[in-house]
């Protein structure tokens, strides 16, 4: 019975460290802070586009490095967009990584 209950905690321990890196986590994440204005496509929402949302699979956001993307998500990029400074609305600089790594994947 103790090894039963071993296993489950071991187990239980593992998904929590799992969980958090796994793309639909990523995707999560993304749906809620990201989505209403680039779309859960990367292609960007007719509100997103009238504010100058580009596409994540265009030429421009492709070349960016993820670091660059990290900084578009944290701070508004080069031009410190103030509608785009998700590091003072609940976005961590982990989850602003996983959100790069995310962003380049949406081709």
């Amino acid at each position: 019975m103790k090894k039963v209950i071993l296993a489950i905690l071991a187990l239980a321990f593992a998904l929590f460290l799992a969980l958090p890196n796994l793309s639909w986590a990523q995707a999560d994440v993304y749906k809620a802070k990201c989505a209403g204005c680039h779309g859960a496509d990367g292609n960007g929402t007719a509100a997103g586009q009238k504010m100058g949302a580009k596409a994540f699979s265009s030429p421009d956001v492709q070349k960016l490095s993820e670091a660059e993307i990290v900084d578009f998500i944290e701070n508004g990029g080069p031009q410190k967009k103030a509608t785009h400074t998700f590091a003072t609305k609940g976005v961590d600089a982990a989850e602003a990584a996983k959100l790069a790594t995310y962003v380049k994947s949406l081709k």
